[in-house]
């Protein structure tokens, strides 16, 4: 079953593993989600279902807002996120779905929104080197410089860097191990850092990523030089010399 769930991000700790070794995880409020929607072929051309999190106060939301809620019995929700799962059939409206729905080892992929840095430069958006400091370079050092453009093409080339918004996009982090879950409280620790601040709101689902199978191991080679390596440091041939 593919599994997904809404969340908050909490922040960044560590953990300690049964070697002792330190792990790097980020703590997510993963639900309650409630199930306020599902689409079918028949209706929408597309298996999914919509999910809800988050209660509010029924002030912050519109009377449409409202109303799709109140179809599916669910009370006054901030966030609804649609996911095209493969096995849509074991979801019914009004379900409800909480963080013991992944497990210790499950590999997920996470999506939020990344931090916004505002208007920034070549420098800083895209690393760009700046001119020397000495020598009279003048208050520009930090500048774009020459784009390049001569009478050939005239132009500047789509997707030539330059200052401009940085951060604020959506970013998909995949192939995140869940290190811990703490169903009690919907608490799911993966491993490493997922993005967007402290409170944002985070999609988990299964990876995409096709995730290799460990196979048997390989057998003991039948060359025998290779076996009188084993039993003697110095190999055959270097003896025969």
């Amino acid at each position: 079953m593919e599994k997904a769930i809404i969340g908050k991000k909490i922040g960044m700790t560590q953990i300690f593993d049964t070697d002792g070794k330190v792990i790097p995880v980020t703590v997510i409020e993963a639900g309650p989600c409630t199930v306020v929607q599902k689409k079918t072929i028949e209706n929408d051309g597309y298996e999914a279902v919509q999910m809800g999190y988050l209660p509010v106060a029924e002030r912050k939301l519109t009377k449409p807002e409202l109303g799709h809620l109140a179809k599916a019995d669910a009370e006054a929700l901030k966030v609804l996120k649609e996911f095209r799962l493969k096995d849509c059939a074991s979801l019914n409206v009004g379900d409800v779905v909480r963080a013991d729905i992944f497990a210790e080892g499950d590999h997920v992929d996470c999506t939020g929104i990344s931090k916004g840095k505002g208007y920034a430069g070549v420098v800083k958006r895209y690393g760009a080197g700046r001119t020397p400091m000495t020598h009279g370079g003048g208050p520009v050092h930090r500048h774009a410089g020459s784009m390049g453009s001569t009478s050939t093409p005239s132009r500047i080339r789509k997707g030539k860097i330059g200052a401009g918004q940085m951060g604020g996009d959506q970013i998909t982090v995949q192939n995140l191990v869940v290190a811990k879950i703490d169903s009690e409280i919907n608490l799911i620790a993966v491993k490493g850092a997922i993005p967007g601040p402290n409170g944002g709101i985070v999609f988990l689902r299964d990876t995409a990523k096709a995730l290799p199978q460990k196979g048997a191991a390989a057998g003991i080679s039948n060359n025998p030089q290779k076996a009188s390596a084993r039993v003697n440091p110095q190999k055959a041939s270097a003896r025969n010399r």
